[in-house]
């Protein structure tokens, strides 16, 4: 859980002076050119217990994200859907700034817009998770966990909740005399997903619009823009922070230059979660068919992890993790 920090973080003026030196050439502080993103990691299924989850890296942010789905009533406005809530928790250890306590402005606000942009462009097929219309649909669980914090939370959320969301199992649900139990002993599907979305986020230092900005370059930018761009190429969503202003070319440069680099995450997706969702649903077709037990796909193998560890891993318990109900 997170609060406002008491304190924000100073950047010494020489390296601030640094930074607008080399961005007036055309490089940042780590080498990047202006335009171009940090490596990406996508590892889906991380946590065995969840229907779905992903862990990400972009550069040195680390996110996780976790799924758990439920059965409820619909919301009174939207009879004929299914339910999504998104939540973020900035983790204490990820960052000097993140303090023990509720949710503070920037947690809330970052769960708010990776929720609207999955809703806008109907990133999940919500419909199709109905049980009996403005009675019994499914409820789906976002929870998002910020374990390292290096800049650029948006982005690096956005890729683990559609990472996790793209490879959610649905549990069988059991019809009774009071309506319908989980019945988590055996998986019938998985999410159905319409479209992939990404975020781009593009910040302003010294009149100058640069991507996937660092946590060092994001205490100095006057202003930052995340732009939302699904995988047809479509807008899903704008969202300015920051004090500082956007002129109105700025905002245009910045939305083509996002649907251009939105492209980089999609394929990311393309390559790590979608074999993965297709291993996942011949598991499902298995199953169903009977040939084989119900058993989760292996998540694929992490960067540096020995054997040892692994044999370890493997006796280790595994904790779940409760899940808060929120709407927007």
């Amino acid at each position: 859980m997170s609060i406002t920090p008491s304190f924000q973080p100073v950047i010494p003026k020489l390296k601030k002076h640094t930074m607008e030196t080399l961005l007036s050439r055309g490089v940042r502080l780590d080498g990047r050119k202006l335009d171009e993103t940090r490596p990406v990691e996508i590892t889906p299924g991380y946590i065995d217990r969840a229907e779905g989850s992903a862990l990400v890296k972009l550069g040195q942010t680390v996110v996780l994200a976790g799924v758990k789905t439920d059965i409820v009533a619909p919301f009174p406005d939207t009879p004929n859907e299914a339910v999504l809530v998104v939540h973020a928790e900035f983790v204490p250890l990820a960052s000097p700034t993140f303090e023990p306590g509720p949710p503070d402005e920037n947690a809330i606000e970052l769960a708010r817009v990776i929720d609207r942009s999955l809703r806008e462009i109907k990133a999940v097929a919500l419909d199709k998770l109905v049980l009996e219309p403005g009675k019994h649909v499914w409820r789906l669980y976002v929870d998002l966990y910020i374990l390292n914090h290096d800049g650029n939370l948006f982005d690096a959320s956005m890729l683990a909740a559609m990472a996790a969301l793209m490879t959610t199992r649905l549990p069988a649900a059991v019809k009774t005399e009071d309506g319908y139990t989980v019945d988590r002993s055996k998986f019938t599907g998985l999410v159905p997903v319409n479209h992939k979305v990404v975020t781009v986020t593009i910040a302003k230092l010294s009149n100058r619009l640069i991507v996937d900005p660092t946590y060092e370059e994001e205490q100095v930018a006057d202003t930052r823009l995340v732009v939302a761009v699904s995988d047809d190429g479509r807008i899903a969503g704008i969202q300015k922070t920051g004090m500082g202003d956007l002129t109105y070319k700025e905002v245009l440069t910045a939305v083509a230059i996002a649907l251009n680099k939105a492209q980089v995450y999609l394929k990311a997706l393309e390559e790590k979660v979608v074999p993965y969702r297709a291993e996942l649903e011949k598991k499902l077709a298995e199953q169903a068919a009977g040939a084989t037990p119900a058993a989760a796909v292996p998540a694929p193998a992490r960067e540096h992890e020995e054997v040892v560890e692994q044999a370890e891993s493997a006796g280790e318990e595994t904790v779940e993790q409760s899940y808060e109900e929120e709407r927007d």
